[in-house]
């Protein structure tokens, strides 16, 4: 063998990329770290009032303010059942007030283990609300924003996606191209309308041509299924989408359906994507060890707030799952899923609800906050908090003049889809 055939089959090393090389010594931020004043204070830290404020378009605030004077701001929304989420707040309100807020932890296993009967998305969504308020108090205590305190970033943004199409998809090239205007690089959409457990096949042409629509502008759509699609259509779209080629296809099946989620997993090369209706580590549990998901969406604002998604982030990789927080909700619920993502490692996208077709009546994601420019799509991404907590601000005088409004209407509910033999189908 001649030296110069050796030599050709010798590694070839390249230089570094561009990235490397900026990101050579890891992700650099200058920071000035300015804990509150009571943070020397003993006994400042303590829980000294818990408070919830229901808020057009359909949001459930939580503010928990401690001794010292720290607010801290969380979200427990649980569309369609926010009167059960603010049962439940009155009742933990009443058992946290003292408890140190530093605690967070003990705070979190006190209210899921101690009662008992655990778990669900009533309790979940409530603690959430807690939770996420707790991190955010934190945060301003230390001076820090929430992302330090989960072991730092990995990143210095965050990617998003937005929606098009509302409840029964229509319009979807139109709104794609407004997206991508806006900075998007990415849309999610629901895939069909009402549809029968066993239906026409020609019911999914529709589906199939709206992806093309879409892609056809040069940007990516993940479909949401939204568990409306039973086994028996759900195989058959899958297939019919396969050549399409959807970001993911979100919630194919219902949830609790394990072992048709992993024959379905086995029939599509498309990546499967769930999560918002699974709460704890123990939930989302069988559908890692069944190996039939790639993708785990939990929703901060259901799922134990930062503290749970958080642990299901750390056990999804493990299983070499990546992390989408599901978030059709307001900005605390999106600032807190953006805190978890910018120290996740397998994090790979986040919903974001801005002009979304829940946010009516004037109310969007931007309505309730004072640095909205934080929340700037930038070539489909959000850069890095940098602010002390959850890195939002909120005009607390408007949140409760329209919590006093919001509260002579009737909370939000979700629309109800019925066939036309008049049979209830999913929404």
């Amino acid at each position: 063998m001649t030296s110069s055939s050796t030599a050709a089959r010798e590694a070839q090393y390249l230089p570094p990329s561009d990235l490397a090389a900026n990101y050579k010594r890891g992700i650099q931020r200058d920071f000035v770290f300015k804990p509150h004043p009571s943070s020397t204070i003993p006994g400042s830290t303590r829980i000294k009032k818990v408070e919830n404020f229901y808020v057009r378009p359909r949001w459930l605030f939580v503010r928990i303010e401690t001794e010292g004077g720290v607010v801290g701001w969380g979200e427990g929304t649980l569309e369609g059942h926010t009167e059960a989420v603010q049962g439940s707040l009155a009742d933990i309100a009443r058992r946290i007030v003292g408890w140190d807020a530093m605690n967070i932890e003990d705070i979190y296993t006190y209210l899921y283990r101690h009662r008992f009967y655990r778990g669900g998305e009533v309790l979940m969504s409530a603690m959430s609300g807690v939770d996420i308020a707790l991190w955010d108090i934190k945060g301003k205590v230390l001076g820090v924003p929430v992302w330090q305190l989960l072991g730092g970033a990995v990143r210095e943004r965050c990617e998003v996606y937005g929606w098009i199409g509302g409840d029964r998809p229509s319009d979807v090239l139109e709104q794609a191209k407004a997206r991508k205007a806006q900075g998007f690089t990415k849309v999610k959409m629901n895939a069909t309308e009402s549809i029968a457990w066993l239906d026409s096949p020609h019911a999914l042409d529709e589906t199939v041509n709206r992806l093309a629509q879409v892609k056809s502008i040069g940007i990516d759509a993940g479909l949401d299924f939204h568990g409306r699609v039973h086994k028996a259509m759900a195989k058959q779209l899958a297939q019919q989408l396969e050549p399409h080629r959807p970001l993911f296809i979100e919630e194919p099946l219902l949830p609790g359906h394990v072992n048709e989620m992993k024959d379905l997993y086995n029939k599509t090369t498309i990546p499967i994507a769930l999560g918002e209706r699974l709460f704890t580590r123990q939930d989302v549990r069988p559908y890692f060890e069944a190996g039939c998901i790639d993708i785990i969406q939990p929703d901060i604002a259901h799922a134990g707030g930062i503290s749970e998604t958080r642990k299901i982030a750390i056990m999804a990789e493990a299983y070499d799952i990546g992390v989408a927080p599901h978030c059709p909700l307001g900005p605390l619920a999106f600032a807190a899923s953006l805190q978890v993502g910018f120290a996740t490692p397998n994090f790979v996208i986040c919903e974001m609800s801005w002009k979304m077709h829940y946010n009516t009546g004037g109310f969007d994601l931007l309505t309730y906050m004072t640095n909205p420019e934080v929340f700037e799509v930038r070539d489909g991404h959000i850069d890095l908090l940098t602010s002390p907590g959850l890195g939002i601000e909120l005009n607390e005088e408007l949140i409760r003049s329209e919590a006093e409004e919001a509260a002579k209407l009737e909370p939000w509910i979700n629309p109800l889809f019925r066939g036309p033999d008049g049979t209830v189908r999913e929404w």
